[in-house]
């Protein structure tokens, strides 16, 4: 069955009729992001329009997968919309709370879906996009693609399931990734293990082919193992991408600089020592650009963003996304978001204001103030995400 349909998702006619769009190609469910001039990021319009196009999908006998993809050449999907969300900050609206609620929910409901899902992660991937993509079955990446969680950057913390989705991988790479902002390769996300498989663009150019010319018998949800093997054979089964690949050369230093143990002023200092005796050029840019990304992140949001990874590797995945939204509330109305948006993304000076200045100046209790929730528990916007979800 091969059929298509635009779905209205913005106030606009023409932004209605193209922000996400949704077709099945021989079973498989095909949904576009499509917003390629503002890099297929989400609007809430988009977020509400995806979680009903989940719920159809979850629904329909005849939908055996879900594809995810974004439109153009640029990227899947560069996060959400941060301009809005600061806008509605600045102005007190507090309309903001219910975007990263509902968007938590539809990342909750990838993680969960019954039918095998496949994130296409070609170009950039990060915020938004790694919450749609992390939780997928199958998760592709290209040459072009650039996968990275760089909240820490403009004051917030990475969300979107990230203290879960990075808590998979060894706490060296996730406090790394966290911290850092650090953006990936398709290769190297790979081997972080934030993707599964990487192929040129160009085949992933050529999957609904593939898909169409699949015998619909090998499509079959009764038959996991055949539809497993079909799938990967028609989106991860091309040749490997070739594009500079330096994480396997990296991680013993990732490892070494990003313990458990460490705080961020120890990271910190760990990074400047190591400085002065590297003589490795690879190793010493590295290290260079770590120490440089750190001291320009929000001191506060850095030490915030270790607790809540650390916090993430033992708690289930409902319990994440809860505390997210906890770390987020404040970050948004007592902490660093807004001047973190304002000078990097507004008036893009690049000179934030961050309070407070420095990593000597964090005080542990305003950590945990940051990691404690706004909410009672019977109020909490996502107290019945376990059973409530798109």
């Amino acid at each position: 069955m091969n059929t298509e349909a635009n779905i209205p998702v913005a106030q606009s006619a023409s932004d209605a009729n193209s922000s996400v769009l949704f077709r099945v190609v021989n079973r498989v469910a095909v949904i576009t992001l499509s917003r390629p001039k503002a890099l297929n990021a989400l609007s809430h319009d988009m977020i509400l329009v995806l979680g009903a196009i989940l719920r159809r999908c979850r629904d329909d006998s005849e939908v055996v997968a879900v594809v995810l993809r974004g439109a153009g050449d640029k990227a899947f999907c560069a996060g959400g919309d941060v301009r809005s969300l600061y806008e509605k900050a600045l102005g007190k609206d507090r309309s903001w709370v219910q975007f990263f609620a509902d968007e938590y929910r539809l990342d909750y409901a990838i993680h969960k879906f019954p039918k095998p899902v496949i994130a296409l992660l070609d170009g950039i991937t990060m915020g938004g996009g790694m919450g749609l993509s992390q939780g997928a079955w199958l998760r592709v990446t290209t040459e072009r693609s650039k996968l990275a969680m760089p909240e820490t950057r403009i004051g917030l913390v990475p969300d979107v399931g990230a203290s879960h989705f990075l808590s998979r991988l060894p706490v060296g790479t996730a406090l790394y990734l966290a911290l850092s902002g650090a953006t990936a390769s398709g290769p190297e996300a790979v081997s972080l293990g934030l993707a599964d498989v990487c192929v040129p663009s160009e085949w992933l150019e050529s999957f609904e082919e593939r898909l169409v010319s699949t015998p619909r018998s090998r499509l079959d949800l009764a038959v996991p193992d055949v539809l497993h093997r079909s799938l990967r054979m028609v989106f991860g089964a091309g040749p490997q991408a070739e594009t500079e690949h330096f994480v396997p050369r990296l991680l013993p230093a990732i490892n070494a600089h990003f313990p458990a143990s460490k705080t961020v002023t120890d990271i910190v200092r760990s990074l400047e020592d190591s400085l002065e005796v590297e003589e490795d050029p690879v190793r010493t840019d590295w290290l260079s650009r770590t120490r440089d990304a750190l001291a320009s992140n929000s001191p506060l949001m850095l030490n915030v963003t270790r607790a809540s990874i650390l916090r993430g590797r033992e708690a289930p995945l409902g319990e994440c996304f809860r505390r997210e939204l906890d770390v987020v509330m404040r970050c948004v109305e007592e902490g660093d978001f807004v001047e973190g948006v304002r000078a990097r993304l507004v008036d893009k000076d690049n000179q934030p204001a961050w309070r407070p200045a420095s990593l000597a100046e964090v005080d542990q209790d305003r950590v945990r103030h940051f990691l404690s929730s706004p909410w009672s528990e019977g109020d909490h916007p996502l107290a019945d995400i376990e059973r409530n979800f798109p």
